[in-house]
């Protein structure tokens, strides 16, 4: 039976909503409990690859709570994250609100939207970032692309993601935590097993970082590379807009 939170075509974008919707609240621990923590030491990263600075502007899609867009703000760059869901959207701006006093200044910005529409003109960011969000759009290969063209010329280009890992045993291992540990956990601490066995069905349906490589390269990008955590079970993708000529 197919999980009821995943659906191709035109009722994925519902599906996926209704699936962030119910497990909102939960999320952030849930995250913490199924990576060990370590889902923050990637965001990390992926705020590091982005390589912001004061000045610089930055959009973080599928931005969900706003881990990510809090960690390109923290390094001085004007931010705006989107996500479609406003249960998440929700969550981020408890977030903004208390750590607003601190900074004086609503940095991020939290905004509800399309990853496959961005409202934004060409060539508008430093830096374009995605996490957890590529593998849950109706169509990866327009999100990617969208990405490249709201990017300005020279712009970093940075995705983080479940991955397949190439070591066949290690994947099977790591399959077989997605889909029963990780369920497990999201039963007993939200609920909802459902919308954590999604995680595995997504990715059935996703190449992972070795697709994303290779439709950056499509996209004429360059400095394309992957970096595999954990043996590839995770991974970010990194390219970036070419310059003008």
């Amino acid at each position: 039976m197919s999980n009821p939170y995943y659906a191709p075509g035109e009722q994925r974008a519902a599906k996926v909503n209704d699936l962030f919707t119910a497990i909102a609240r939960r999320y952030d621990l849930l995250n913490d409990l199924q990576s060990f923590g370590l889902h923050r030491c990637w965001k990390r990263r992926v705020a590091e690859l982005a390589v912001v600075q004061s000045g610089c502007c930055a959009l973080d899609l599928c931005c969900g709570t706003g881990d990510i867009a809090f960690a390109l703000a923290r390094r001085g760059a004007m931010v705006t994250g989107l996500d479609f869901s406003g249960k998440m959207l929700e969550m981020a701006e408890i977030r903004s609100e208390k750590s607003g006093p601190k900074t004086g200044t609503r940095n991020p910005t939290f905004i509800q939207g399309d990853a496959q529409q961005i409202p934004f003109p060409d060539a508008t960011f430093d830096a374009v970032t995605i996490g957890y969000g590529l593998r849950n759009l109706a169509s990866w290969e327009g999100g990617l692309a969208e990405m490249r063209r709201v990017a300005k010329p020279g712009a970093r280009l940075v995705v983080l993601d479940f991955g397949k890992p190439a070591n066949t045993l290690w994947r099977r291992i790591y399959f077989g935590h997605l889909r029963v540990s990780v369920p497990l956990i999201g039963w007993l601490f939200c609920g909802k097993a459902d919308a954590y066995a999604y995680i595995l069905e997504s990715l059935n349906h996703y190449p992972a970082q070795s697709g994303v490589a290779e439709k950056m390269r499509e996209l004429k990008l360059v400095n394309v590379r992957v970096i595999h955590l954990l043996g590839g079970a995770m991974a970010i993708n990194y390219g970036e807009k070419p310059p003008d000529p």
